[in-house]
């Protein structure tokens, strides 16, 4: 089976069902919002949330795309940093735990860690994320080494910011024959390093994956206009429209797959998981169509958990339906 490496963020998801907003005004944090913290803020996050009970999930979106990727049985590595911790130990053991190849480099920064207040009977997600070891990353940090017997090197568009280290990890990646995706991750992300997001698709990137703001930040335009320039850019262009589906577009030919039936609870990691059923149903040289609906179904096994981890009993339903779908399209 063909393999894939991942480059992004080592951050550890620390989950706290909250009863009400208290922590939220205490700390400032808008509710919905994403707030960068510094070290000694996010240690009294940390310490408030213990009081109220807290579960740790490693994650950061390419951790979560290449994790699935490894249950499907693609050979699957992971590049990024962390402190020596007991954060950064947990992240790596985890990672393997799940059959990931673990490449990880070491700060003498605290491990990175996103503290998620989960409020409401939505069950509304709040995040302050403390980076760490993760910001350390940089392009000498990389070797050619890395990269060698992988197919695809799949890039977490959050990185994009340090743009010197994914300069040189597409160059590398490249260098060594892999099909390269990225999936773009933020909106906000997109806007503030337009130029560089699209030199990069112009000269690297083949499969990209953007949901519908990313695309609008991207291209300036609504999403299915945003799809076609995306196609027109790269081999594969994917546009994720939330509840709706996704818009699949390779030179010529489009499909629109619908979401997969779910009872949602929680959207996190809907996008990355969609990524790795994509992958994986294009490694094994699936029409355009399944790839996307391989990607819908996996996806919509973890909105109806919360957190980012499918549990086992869904993983069983989706691989049977997903070996269903390819059998019909064998």
């Amino acid at each position: 089976m063909k393999s894939i490496l991942a480059i992004g963020n080592a951050l550890t998801d620390i989950l706290a069902v909250l009863p009400d907003d208290t922590l939220l005004k205490e700390y400032h944090l808008p509710r919905g919002s994403m707030q960068h913290v510094d070290m000694e803020t996010g240690d009294r996050i940390w310490e408030a949330l213990k009081q109220v009970g807290v579960k740790y999930v490693p994650g950061g979106s390419a951790a979560n795309t290449i994790t699935c990727t490894s249950i499907f049985g693609m050979p699957s590595g992971f590049l990024g940093k962390i402190g020596d911790d007991d954060l950064g130990n947990l992240f790596k053991s985890t990672m393997e735990q799940y059959g990931v190849k673990a490449n990880m480099l070491y700060s003498q920064k605290s491990s990175g860690r996103c503290m998620v207040f989960i409020t409401g009977a939505n069950a509304e997600r709040t995040f302050a994320d403390y980076m760490g070891a993760t910001l350390e990353l940089g392009p000498e940090d990389l070797k050619p080494e890395y990269f060698e017997g992988y197919d695809y090197f799949h890039i977490e568009g959050y990185l994009v910011q340090n743009q010197d280290l994914i300069s040189r990890a597409a160059q590398l990646a490249k260098a060594a024959g892999c099909i390269i995706s990225i999936d773009m991750a933020s909106y906000n992300v997109v806007e503030s390093n337009n130029a560089f997001f699209h030199n990069l698709v112009d000269k690297y990137v083949d499969i990209v994956f953007a949901n519908e703001t990313e695309a609008r930040a991207f291209s300036k335009m609504e999403p299915r206009e945003a799809l076609d320039d995306l196609a027109a850019r790269c081999e594969i262009a994917v546009v994720k429209v939330g509840k709706d589906g996704s818009m699949v577009k390779s030179g010529n030919e489009y499909h629109f797959i619908e979401s997969w039936p779910a009872t949602p609870v929680d959207a996190t990691g809907a996008g990355d998981t969609y990524a790795a059923g994509f992958l994986y149903a294009h490694s094994l040289g699936m029409p355009l169509r399944v790839c996307g609906e391989v990607g819908s179904i996996i996806a919509a096994k973890v909105v109806e958990v919360i957190g980012t981890k499918i549990d086992i009993p869904r993983w069983k339903d989706a691989k049977q339906e997903i070996r269903e779908l390819i059998a019909a399209n064998s």
